[in-house]
């Protein structure tokens, strides 16, 4: 995991968070932190964005269809915390620097993600929003999902990193021998969150 240098972390733990999700594998990930995240009573407030790249990968992954009501599909009810913005929507609440964000999590976020937010393209919502993350100095946490590297993306993640995001590789743990995907999936989503300041009581922890 790479990690900035500098320590900015503010206004922990995060009580408005932003979460994006790209055309990477690794959508159980996403729903699994998406439902850590509703039961987390100390966020009051999620904007979900999900790249048109992203919902084909849902498609194939957890056979969702359609944008049409993406975060009840992903959490199996309706939900007052997690609110959907469209990737399109450049103007929307993220988009500035003055909307009181306290953090914000891509997971998966994809390679060309990556690309974009590490060399500020910011066209669409999720990468804007991501600069603005960045420029606010606030926290950033780029869950990568891509193998094998090449020296693109070695040199991204570094960029991206030495701009005040954490690099965060979706890989899950085993030595707590996780009993189904769903799971492996939660601790991972339980140890982002633990990173971010919002440690849960349901996560493994290390007995040496």
């Amino acid at each position: 995991m790479l990690t900035a240098s500098r320590s900015w972390f503010v206004n922990f733990p995060p009580r408005n968070l932003t979460v994006a999700t790209t055309g990477a594998s690794g959508s159980l990930f996403l729903k699994q932190f998406l439902l850590a995240v509703e039961g987390e009573k100390r966020i009051e407030t999620v904007n979900f964005i999900a790249s048109d790249s992203a919902l084909r990968v849902m498609a194939e992954e957890l056979g969702l269809r359609g944008r049409s009501q993406l975060v009840k599909q992903l959490l199996g009810k309706t939900s007052r915390k997690i609110h959907g913005q469209a990737n399109a929507d450049i103007g929307a609440n993220v988009a500035s620097g003055s909307y009181p964000a306290d953090a914000m999590v891509v997971i998966p976020c994809s390679a060309g993600t990556l690309g974009r937010i590490s060399n500020g393209i910011a066209s669409q919502l999720i990468e804007r929003a991501a600069d603005v993350t960045l420029k606010e100095r606030r926290p950033l946490v780029l869950c990568l999902r891509e193998t094998p590297l090449n020296k693109i993306h070695i040199r991204n993640m570094y960029r991206a990193a030495d701009a005040g995001a954490t690099i965060f590789p979706l890989i899950p743990t085993f030595y707590n021998r996780p009993a189904s995907l769903d799971v492996m999936a939660r601790e991972f989503a339980y140890r982002v969150l633990a990173h971010l300041g919002l440690p849960q009581p349901g996560a493994y922890r290390w007995k040496a």
